[in-house]
């Protein structure tokens, strides 16, 4: 089936939602058992880990680790927000840097301006979008972000969308005295597919609709390790405690340019694999042989595949063994461990 899809549905109870372009699975987001990234808390400082920079703060879900830590003393009271998800036995990271996200905008209270998306290029709409923006919130004192979604969107909609996001930054920080407390619960996956996946979609929301529309049967085949490639090649992506491992196999072509043609078309997929797969951390390619003439040509692939990925993925480099290296936020949970 052509063009995309958003199909919102639960998998055993859990809120999921997934975006179908061409037919093919490109993004997967299902509600899991930790605190969501964006919780708002209200957390104590508890004690400081030496050597880390950070410290241990108390919230009512447990433990959360925080970075960057000047300044602060056990006791403090803060406001603070889920980044991410933790690694198994490591506490949830947190920042101080608190955003309000919305489909249209993002307040930022502790970074002044305004701001549009460099993806809006045409001037007069820029102009038009930060009028909106300076007549609600211009007397806010608070940073506003106005996203590439406000593009051909009716200027009261977007307003609405800023004075609702304003009201909530603001109510936040009037309750920043007081216990541990979660005080904004971080959005759902329905939420954030309507938050994020903001390019033209047909929104199916019928129950039942991950098997009707094929995401089941996406699933059943993400949960595997092999992706296949063009040209009958392949790679296999395999989690490990350390690391996430991606082996780049040539499959049955010998001719001279396979592996630079397995290469390529392993970078124009990685995203979407590691995307759907929930993973993170560090990832090492055990790419295919090709020269090292190839290297920038495949470094300037992969950096435009992620371009359009909305995880933070570093680009790191090359090793002494010929790997490459990125590392990735670790957004969501993985999915073996969120579809056992």
């Amino acid at each position: 089936m052509k063009g995309r899809q958003i199909v919102l549905d639960h998998i055993d109870g859990r809120e999921a939602a997934a975006l179908m372009v061409d037919g093919k699975l490109d993004d997967i987001l299902v509600d899991g058992d930790a605190p969501r990234p964006g919780t708002i808390y209200r957390a104590i400082a508890d004690r400081p880990v030496k050597g880390q920079g950070g410290m241990f703060l108390k919230t009512p879900d447990g433990n959360v680790f925080l970075r960057q830590v000047k300044g602060l003393a056990p006791g403090d009271t803060m406001l603070v927000q889920v980044t991410g998800l933790a690694e198994p036995g490591k506490a949830i990271p947190v920042t101080q840097k608190v955003l309000f996200k919305s489909r249209y905008a993002i307040v930022t209270p502790d970074a002044p301006g305004i701001n549009v998306s460099r993806s809006i290029r045409d001037d007069d709409v820029r102009d038009a979008i930060l009028a909106i923006a300076h007549d609600v919130a211009g007397e806010a004192g608070m940073g506003l972000i106005l996203r590439s979604a406000c593009e051909g969107v009716e200027p009261e909609e977007i307003a609405e969308d800023i004075t609702a996001m304003l009201d909530l930054a603001e109510q936040v920080r009037r309750d920043s005295e007081g216990p541990a407390e979660k005080l904004i619960d971080g959005d759902g996956p329905h939420v954030t597919a309507w938050r994020d996946w903001s390019d033209p979609a047909e929104v199916v929301t019928e129950a039942g609709s991950f098997e009707t529309h094929g995401v089941l049967d996406a699933l059943e085949d993400a949960r595997g390790d092999q992706v296949a490639l063009d040209g009958g090649a392949s790679m296999f992506v395999e989690p490990t405690r350390a690391l996430v491992a991606v082996d780049v196999n040539t499959g049955g072509d010998t001719s001279p340019a396979a592996g630079t043609r397995a290469n390529f078309a392993a970078a124009r997929m990685l995203p979407r694999a590691l995307r759907v797969r929930g993973l993170g951390g560090q990832v090492v390619l055990d790419l295919a042989p090709m020269s090292k003439k190839e290297r920038r040509g495949f470094e300037s692939a992969l950096r435009g595949a992620f371009r359009s990925d909305t995880i933070d993925t570093t680009l790191v480099g090359w090793t002494p063994l010929g790997h490459y290296e990125l590392q990735r936020k670790r957004a969501r949970a993985p999915l073996a461990e969120v579809l056992k």
